[in-house]
Order: structure tokens, then C-alpha cells, then sequence
């Protein structure tokens, strides 16, 4: 009995100690609940307190990080302890690279947000400890998507993420559009949660377990020792498309994209921002443990192909209808907003890729190759995606408007934000030497590699290049409107220089989208994180 307890004790120790970094998030919120409860929040911005916090869950996630490495493991027991994969608490949570990589990329953003929010003066003092408690609670939901081991903990994780972001759509008091646009998310939310739970459900009833890992076997074991499994094939599959709508619902992924233009338009710049690059990262982490962990079985390969297929249908119908939707808009968060959607369907072609590879080879860096040519693309899309936004927050708090005929020679006026915006667009077209071409070029060799397969994927590398072209036409609008046309009086007078808190973040942001084109050592470093998730699948 004695022993049980101490074996429990050594465990929960354990799964504390890799779930620090989500502890710090969890504290921040607390102590930020606590300004606002007792009414301290009108002596100091919240913003260094939550970017203090975020920093600091980013140096624990860089420790784990270096534990895993060896670097610290023989020195430190504690370090030595989380060093290698493991389940956290009796199998809800992966403790794994995978994981470590989605906690640096989130938190390392939302610092990026926090540092913008500071900038641009939303929120006010007042609201600053509601709005960030709503971020870090986002934050929090969107990392134990990434490490969700069990169907319950990926239904709480997407809620978890979810619910504070339908706040902090509507954090606009007294605009008509913010409110709007919350409750629509809400609604959209709503039915994509009730959906997903009903393909839990159905998951768990067929096999009696909702822990990954097991469900995996017991999958395998069915198919292995059961004539009629076509019948259970087919429930397996109809449930895992019902649970990708819940998950397609966080990637305003194609047809499950209504909310994504309507939200981004009524929120603020900063919030759009936010939800454009961490919701989808949260899901595509999500959507790649779950497949792989479940159909990674020669046994399975129907099953696999199924859905690799229905999975690169959405990404291509996805990736076209949001570029040939931005072109027609004058709003430029509608117009980002509907570019987000095109780019999802690029993240997601990666995943149709390795579940084609997977199975087809004794290999299994066949397959991580193409989920590290999206966790590429998801660190490039950081930068460009979150600088376009910071450069339209900036000029909205200078002319008051996000329609684009209002831009006119802003990029003339403030050459700093007009040179930024060009780089941010030219890289999310895919146009060399930025880094956006380098992740775009990894995404299409993956799916040239998975094309020598049968049911291969040359058709949808088609299609990813055709979009690439088509987005061209939309991004050079921007660019036309802001650097080639005159500006207009009120225009001349919007001059941000590049010594400014404005002219340096557009810098800093900048900057990462020229580098990561030309130096890929960031590349190089991703195969061990790709390959984690097919270890954690293998070794089932």
C-alpha cells in the first residue's frame, strides 16, 4: 500500500514537473484575478505583469527543451526526470518534443501579442487584467490541445481554448460589430463542440477506452481478429471526421470557416491577430496526435487512405476558396481573415501527406518529414502573419480605419510600416528569398514525396501551386494601394519613424521573415520534434 502511494507521489511529481510551464500560466492568472478582484488594477498595466509570466513559461519550456537534449539531465535530477517521453497524469497528457514545441511556439507568441496589445493601447488600464486573464486562459487551452492523450482532454482542451476566445472577440464594449461577431463564434462553437463530442462518444462506446494510446490496439486488434470490422471501419471513420469538425472548427477550416471573416472583421486587430496563428497551430498539433496515434497500423491502411483523402479534399478546397474570397475584400482584417483560411488548407495538406507515407514504408522519417515541413511553416507563419496585423493596428490607431482605400501611400508617408508590410505580404505569397517561400517549398517536396505513393498527392500539389499564384493578386493590392498610389492629405500627416515603439516591433517581426529565409538552421532543428509524434505511435 505504502509502496502504491509512493510510486503515485513519484509519478504526480513527475507530471508537475513537465506541466510547469502551463503552472505559470496558471499562476499568472490567478494573481492577475487577484488585482482585479481587490480593485488594484487602476495603478499598474497588466501587460508587464502577463509578459513577465509568459517569459517566464517560456524559459521553463526552453529547460524541458535542454533536458531532452541531455544537456541537463546529468546534472540535475529534476531535469534528468522529464528528459525522455512519458504520459502525464495516468495518460491524459504527452509529455513528449512534440508537445515542447507547440508550449515554446504558443507562449513565445502570445509574449509577441502581449508586447503588441502594450503598443497599441488595447486594453486600457482598466480592462488590461480581464483581457490578459482571457489570453492566458486561451493560451492554456490551445498547449493541452497540443498534449492531449485522451478524447476527454481533447473535448475540455478545444473548450478550454475556445470559451475565452469568444470573449475576447467581443472585448470591444459598445461596438455593434464586436458583440456580433462574438456571439456568431459562439454559436459556430457551439454546434462544432456538440458535433465532435457525438464522435467521442461514438469512439468510446465502440472500444471501450478513451486514452489514445489504447484506443490505437484496441483499433488494430479489431481489425486483426474481427471479420466484420468494414462495419466498425466505417464508425471508426465516420467518428474521426466528426471529431475533425471540432477541430476544423478551430482551424476555420473549409466548410467550416462561416465565423472566421465575420469575427476577425467585428474584433480587434490585436485579437484577430492572436486567433489567426495560435488557434491554428493548437489544431494542427491536435489533428496530427490524434491521426497518427489512431491509424498508425498496416491494418488500417483503408482507413489511413480515407481519410488522407478526405483530409487533402478540405485542404485544397480550403486553400482556394479562401484566396479567391480575400480578393474581393476592401476590409483589410476580412481580407487577412479569409488569407488565414487559404493558409490553413497549406498547413494541412502536410498531414494528408504523412498519412499516405505512413505505412508504406519501414521508414517512419518518411512521414515526419512532412509534419516537420509544417511545423516549418507554422514558425514562419508567426512572424508574417502577426506582422501584417501589427502594421494594420498601428495605422488604425493613427487614421481610425481598416478599409483599405483609407491606406492609400501610408507606405510612402511611414516607410518603416510600408517596407514591413511588403516583406510580411511578399513572404505569405511564397516569394524568394523570404522565409515564407522556404516553407512553402518544403510543404510541396512533401507532397511530391507522397505523390509516388499510390493515391498519391500530385494533385493536390496542383492545386497548392495554382493558389500560390492566385494569392499573388490580392497581396499586391495591399501593397498597390499603400506604396504605388499617392497618398491623400490627411495620409502625409501619418508619419511613424523607424526609432519608434511602432518602427521598432515592425522591425523586430521583420527581421525573423528575412533570416529564416536565408539561414535554416531553425529547419534543421525540427526533424527531432516531427519524428516525436511517429515515436509516440510506433511504440504502441
Amino acid at each position: 500500500m505504502m509502496a502504491d502511494f509512493d510510486a503515485m507521489t513519484t509519478e504526480l511529481q513527475r507530471s508537475l514537473t513537465a506541466f510547469l510551464p502551463e503552472l505559470v500560466l496558471v499562476t499568472g492568472i490567478v494573481l492577475m484575478l487577484f488585482f482585479r478582484l481587490f480593485n488594484w488594477s487602476h495603478r499598474v498595466h497588466m501587460s508587464n505583469w502577463a509578459l513577465g509570466f509568459s517569459l517566464l513559461a517560456g524559459i521553463c519550456s526552453l529547460w524541458q527543451w535542454a533536458a531532452f537534449n541531455a544537456y541537463m539531465g546529468t546534472t540535475y535530477p529534476l531535469a534528468e526526470s522529464i528528459a525522455q517521453p512519458f504520459e502525464m497524469f495516468s495518460g491524459l497528457l504527452m509529455h513528449d518534443l512534440f508537445t515542447i514545441y507547440f508550449r515554446i511556439f504558443l507562449i513565445l507568441f502570445t509574449a509577441m501579442v502581449i508586447w503588441l496589445t502594450r503598443l497599441t493601447g488595447i486594453p486600457d488600464r482598466m480592462d488590461s487584467p480581464d483581457f490578459y486573464t482571457l489570453l492566458f486562459g486561451a493560451t492554456l487551452g490551445m498547449m493541452l490541445m497540443a498534449s492531449s492523450n485522451h478524447l476527454l482532454m481533447v473535448f475540455i482542451s478545444i473548450e478550454m481554448a475556445s470559451v475565452p476566445s469568444y470573449v475576447m472577440a467581443g472585448f470591444l464594449k459598445g461596438r455593434r460589430d464586436s458583440s456580433e461577431a462574438a456571439i456568431k463564434y459562439v454559436v459556430y462553437g457551439a454546434g462544432a463542440a456538440g458535433v465532435m463530442l457525438y464522435g467521442i462518444s461514438l469512439l468510446t462506446g465502440l472500444f471501450g477506452t478513451a486514452h489514445l494510446p489504447t484506443l490505437a490496439i484496441e483499433v488494430v486488434h479489431t481489425a486483426a481478429h474481427h471479420h466484420s470490422f468494414d462495419a466498425h471501419l466505417t464508425t471508426v471513420t465516420l467518428a474521426l471526421l466528426m471529431i475533425f469538425v471540432g477541430i476544423a472548427f478551430k482551424l476555420a477550416a473549409v466548410p467550416f470557416h462561416f465565423w472566421c471573416p465575420d469575427v476577425f472583421e467585428g474584433a480587434s486587430t490585436e485579437v484577430a491577430a492572436f486567433l489567426s496563428v495560435a488557434s491554428k497551430a493548437a489544431a494542427l498539433a491536435l489533428l496530427s496526435r490524434l491521426l497518427i496515434s489512431v491509424t498508425d497500423a498496416p491494418e488500417l491502411e483503408t482507413a489511413r487512405t480515407w481519410l488522407a483523402t478526405g483530409i487533402a479534399a478540405i485542404a485544397a478546397m480550403t486553400a482556394t476558396f479562401g484566396n479567391l474570397a480575400a480578393y474581393a475584400q476592401n476590409n483589410l482584417k476580412r481580407l487577412l481573415a479569409y488569407s488565414t483560411i487559404a493558409h490553413a488548407g497549406y498547413m494541412m495538406m502536410p498531414i494528408a501527406a504523412a498519412l499516405i507515407m505512413i505505412g508504406q514504408t519501414n521508414d517512419a522519417t518518411s512521414g515526419a518529414d512532412a509534419i516537420q515541413s509544417m511545423l516549418f511553416y507554422l514558425a514562419v507563419y508567426l512572424f508574417m502573419n502577426l506582422g501584417a496585423f501589427a502594421v494594420i493596428a498601428f495605422i488604425r490607431n493613427e487614421i481610425r480605419s481598416e478599409d483599405l482605400q483609407d491606406y492609400q501611400g501610408l507606405g510612402r508617408s511611414s516607410p518603416v510600416l510600408g517596407i514591413s508590410m511588403l516583406i510580411f505580404l511578399f513572404s505569405l505569397t511564397g516569394i524568394p528569398p523570404l522565409a515564407g517561400f522556404f516553407s512553402k517549398f518544403y510543404i510541396f517536396a512533401a507532397l511530391f514525396e507522397a505523390g509516388g505513393f499510390n493515391n498519391g498527392m500530385y494533385w493536390l500539389l496542383v492545386v497548392a501551386a495554382v493558389n500560390t499564384v492566385i494569392s499573388l493578386f490580392y497581396y499586391v493590392k495591399i501593397l498597390r494601394v499603400m506604396i504605388l498610389n499617392p497618398p491623400t492629405e490627411a495620409n502625409e500627416q501619418v508619419q511613424i519613424p523607424l526609432i519608434s515603439p511602432a518602427g521598432i516591433y515592425s522591425l523586430c517581426i521583420a527581421v525573423p521573415v528575412l533570416l529564416l529565409g536565408i539561414w535554416a538552421a531553425l529547419y534543421e532543428i525540427t526533424p527531432a520534434f516531427a519524428q516525436a509524434i511517429f515515436a509516440q505511435a510506433i511504440a504502441q
